[in-house]
């Protein structure tokens, strides 16, 4: 074997199963509970800590290539390998070029590849431009390449992302619901945030809570509803990225019960944060789109994602600079960017303040955390397995770790973090990936290199819904039918 992971508590179900993992050429190769006969080239003893499938982030803005003042692909995935992830599905938009057609996903992957600690996924992206002037062929081109869905935004993102309008979405959900994948929804009306805003600036409120309040419950509301009513005209698979409320609980509830193919996550801070204390504490170091809510919004989160509402957590993960974008002269509620780092703390949150606390038992531990995604995005079970076969991905935690977050102390370029002092209970420690620790947290932090992570493309069309039959995808056109299957 090339690596043996001795002493390991692995999920069966909600037990922990004590055994050793062998690992050979980069996959699970088997599990031994005497391996008094088998020789390897490394063991690592974990000494009875939980280990469970490498976590997977499926919603990250690293700002690589063209945003690099704020995170570059090294430090975003840096950060990543530090808070047990093995896997990052990163947005199309937020680099330059956005990723929108062939050319623009090759000029995003070739400035990264030599500098990723962890594997990675890419979303293609369509917008509104891409609808109004036909360019919706473009799915195809990045299927070809692998990507795993696509993002549209009823709000505003960069310059080079176009927000889409109502009729704009239909079309883009009409074209992608023919070939399989999911469409992310960046889910706010895009009038009711607009307006509501001008108004509580004119009116002269400074607060952090005000911009909670302009982009309120409401707009997201009224947005999933007609994710939704989308959904069921055209048979698409949608997904509601980052989604805030008990109101968008309650109609994805019950939209799944109708058939609809719709499914959502939620990010950590919608699951302890609340818009009152955060952003009257911390202001636009809180300031994100869409904005923290209230602790009956936390509690309403936390029982959709135990009882399977809300499908798995990502971490938005989108930071800025603080001199130029989150603290400057003139800077006020209105006029500064709406992000917050997020992916060395949404494992840590979701130990602590989920299994830890009895909110997730340990099956849907590994569920949020790391195989929904990997179904959900089609890269399971290379990905979010523990299958013989299997990527060799772990994250090793120890569950009775205590520590205190610390925004100073982190990979992520971004020094600021609402969590900051937030006391937890259980934290990753180690982070293997395909058989190689990159991160150790008592033997020196990061030890992996920069250009190790991979490329992940998606796997299949097949696996992004198994109840569907292959002859769905025989009205995809792309240049070639054959690129699609075989990827």
């Amino acid at each position: 074997m090339d690596l043996i992971i001795k002493n390991a508590n692995i999920p069966q179900g909600d037990r922990q199963v004590l055994t050793n993992i062998l690992v050979k050429d980069g996959k699970i190769a088997g599990f031994l509970n005497d391996i008094s006969l088998v020789n390897a080239a490394k063991v690592i003893d974990v000494g009875g800590k939980l280990v469970v499938p490498g976590c997977i982030d499926p919603h990250t803005h690293f700002m690589d290539p063209g945003f690099t003042h704020r995170e570059t692909f090294a430090t975003g995935s840096r950060s990543a390998a530090a808070g047990g992830l093995t896997t990052i599905i990163d947005m199309p938009c937020c680099s330059k070029p956005s990723v929108r057609d062939r050319e623009s996903f090759h000029k995003k992957i070739g400035p990264i590849r030599d500098q990723a600690f962890i594997d990675y996924c890419f979303w293609g992206g369509m917008t509104g431009e891409d609808a109004r002037e036909g360019w919706v062929d473009n799915i195809y081109p990045q299927i070809e390449e692998g990507v795993v869905a696509f993002k549209v935004y009823m709000t505003p993102s960069v310059p080079t992302f176009p927000k889409v309008s109502d009729a704009e979405m239909l079309e883009i959900f009409t074209h992608v619901a023919k070939t399989g994948l999911p469409i992310g929804v960046h889910a706010e009306n895009y009038d009711i945030c607009t307006f509501y805003s001008q108004k509580l600036e004119k009116e002269g409120r400074l607060d952090g809570p005000a911009w909670a309040e302009a982009r309120s419950v409401l707009a997201e509301k009224v947005a999933i509803q007609l994710i939704i009513s989308f959904a069921e005209a055209t048979d698409a698979r949608v997904h509601v990225v980052h989604m805030t409320s008990k109101e968008g609980v309650e109609l994805v509830k019950a939209a799944k019960k109708r058939g609809v193919k719709v499914t959502a996550e939620t990010c950590p801070h919608y699951l302890v944060l609340n818009a009152q204390d955060s952003m009257s504490e911390r202001g636009s170091f809180a300031k994100i789109a869409p904005p923290l809510r209230g602790k009956e919004d936390n509690e309403s989160h936390w029982q959709a994602l135990a009882d399977g509402t809300i499908d798995f957590v990502g971490t938005d993960h989108a930071p800025y600079e603080i001199a130029t974008e989150k603290e400057f002269p003139g800077s006020t509620i209105w006029n500064t960017f709406p992000g917050i780092p997020g992916v060395e703390t949404m494992v840590p949150i979701l130990v602590s303040e989920g299994l830890n606390k009895g909110r997730l038992s340990l099956s849907r531990f590994v569920e949020v955390t790391s195989r929904n995604a990997a179904i959900h995005y089609g890269i399971y079970p290379k990905k979010g397995s523990m299958e013989i076969g299997s990527d060799a991905d772990f994250t090793i935690i120890d569950l009775d770790r205590e520590y205190v977050i610390d925004e100073q102390k982190t990979e992520s370029m971004a020094k600021y973090n609402p969590l900051h002092g937030m006391k937890l209970k259980g934290k990753p420690v180690q982070t293997v990936i395909r058989g190689t620790l990159v991160f150790d947290e008592d033997n020196g932090g990061i030890v992996g290199q920069a250009g190790y992570g991979e490329y992940v493309p998606r796997q299949s069309i097949q696996r992004l819904e198994r109840t569907l039959k292959y002859e769905k995808y025989e009205a995809v056109k792309v240049e070639s039918k054959e690129a699609v299957s075989q990827n």
